[in-house]
């Protein structure tokens, strides 16, 4: 059975992330999904062992289109945890329709050279509660 996921945040569509078509631009489902990782991410108090973690990869899959004043609900999984990567998947629906998905993986580094290393078992511990 898969872990619930964390009900990051809802937001309404606003004017200025809208096309010329009156449809949300590809990289605002980006955007809103990074808020959300973030905002999940604060769930988790900071650690001194923490990793620094850059952006390692960003997916989409998109199933409708968004319009100016629509209300969108963001939901966040983690849906891989590797030796040195941590992966998220970022639901977003219209009441009860899916509208897209959003996975982003981030890769723990040193924050010095940017060179990567392990997650940390206690990290990689808290990471699987939440494991899709």
């Amino acid at each position: 059975m898969a872990k619930d996921t964390i009900k990051a945040s809802d937001f309404r569509v606003a004017f200025r992330d809208v096309d010329m078509n009156g449809q949300m631009f590809r990289s605002v489902y980006i955007d809103r999904a990074e808020e959300a990782v973030a905002a999940f991410w604060r769930r988790r108090k900071t650690r001194d062992d923490d990793p620094f973690f850059i952006t390692g990869k960003v997916a989409g899959t998109f199933h409708v289109p968004l319009a100016v004043g629509d209300i969108v609900h963001t939901h966040v999984g983690v849906s891989k945890i590797g030796g040195k990567s941590a992966g998220f998947l970022v639901r977003m629906t219209r009441g009860e329709e899916a509208v897209a998905e959003v996975e982003i993986v981030w890769v723990a580094t040193d924050g010095k050279g940017g060179s990567p290393v392990a997650l940390p078992e206690d990290l990689r511990d808290w990471l699987y509660s939440f494991l899709d």
